[in-house]
């Protein structure tokens, strides 16, 4: 289905960004994964063909420009755009500094917005292009004790709504993944988190979040993976500006 094709999975060492780089090789497209570990990066390339490795931080301008020009001069322009790296940490707003929010806003939010703009020239060279950005069901409500990283997910919809308006009638369409917890290693360090920070058991702390989950268990990155593969493929012209919300049930 994706012959042809080259992507952009940014965060594709792990989790859901993994998951979907592996979805999309296994279509044809030619991948490129981006992650700041190079030893991570490899071994997940080795997964599967058509997997390569980029070390590039999503937070560094000038690592996000040159990783992406670097990458598409291995392998044509990118067409199809997975900006999927991020941190997830709660933090009371009181206790939230300046360091703690522009970290969380130039890894999630900034790091969309750099990875979209330098993919962007191809999509308009080729004519065709998905863009599909890995938000969160925080992006959709509040998350509580999390104020931070709840914005920040909500800045990557407003930029998928404001863009995905521009291109409007054309084969470039903009859209959100907004997925409920997941079972990656960010919930395993949130388990031991919200522990510490409410004085509860790790088994305490996860059925917190899997009583979260509308169907009361962890979404599986396979699940994203397929969600993305989806809107990659024929008959998905028509959702645009859209977020679609994997969370078992109604957010």
């Amino acid at each position: 289905m994706l012959q042809g094709r080259h992507a952009l999975v940014t965060g594709g060492g792990t989790g859901i960004g993994l998951a979907i780089a592996q979805a999309l090789a296994a279509q044809g497209a030619q991948v490129t994964i981006a992650g700041r570990r190079a030893d991570v990066l490899d071994q997940a390339a080795a997964t599967a063909p058509g997997l390569h490795p980029l070390v590039m931080d999503v937070a560094d301008e000038s690592s996000v420009v040159d990783g992406i020009a670097a990458a598409v001069a291995a392998r044509g322009p990118i067409s199809i755009c997975i900006p999927n790296a991020g941190i997830a940490e709660g933090r009371a707003l009181g206790k939230t500094d300046m360091d703690f929010w522009r970290r969380m806003m130039a890894i999630n939010l900034d790091g969309a917005f750099l990875t979209i703009r330098e993919c962007l020239p191809g999509m308009r060279q080729v004519g065709w292009g998905r863009i599909i950005a890995i938000s969160s069901i925080a992006g959709i409500r509040g998350l509580k004790g999390a104020p931070a990283y709840t914005a920040s997910k909500h800045g990557m919809i407003g930029l998928v709504r404001g863009l995905s308006e521009d291109f409007l009638g054309s084969q470039i369409t903009c859209n959100a993944v907004c997925p409920a917890y997941t079972e990656t290693d960010i919930v395993t360090s949130n388990t031991v988190s919200i522990a510490q920070r409410a004085g509860i058991s790790q088994d305490q702390a996860l059925n917190l979040m899997l009583s979260a989950n509308r169907h009361g268990r962890l979404v599986a990155p396979s699940e994203v993976a397929e969600a993305v593969l989806w809107l990659c493929g024929p008959g998905s012209s028509s959702l645009n500006g859209q977020t679609i919300e994997i969370a078992g049930g109604q957010v």
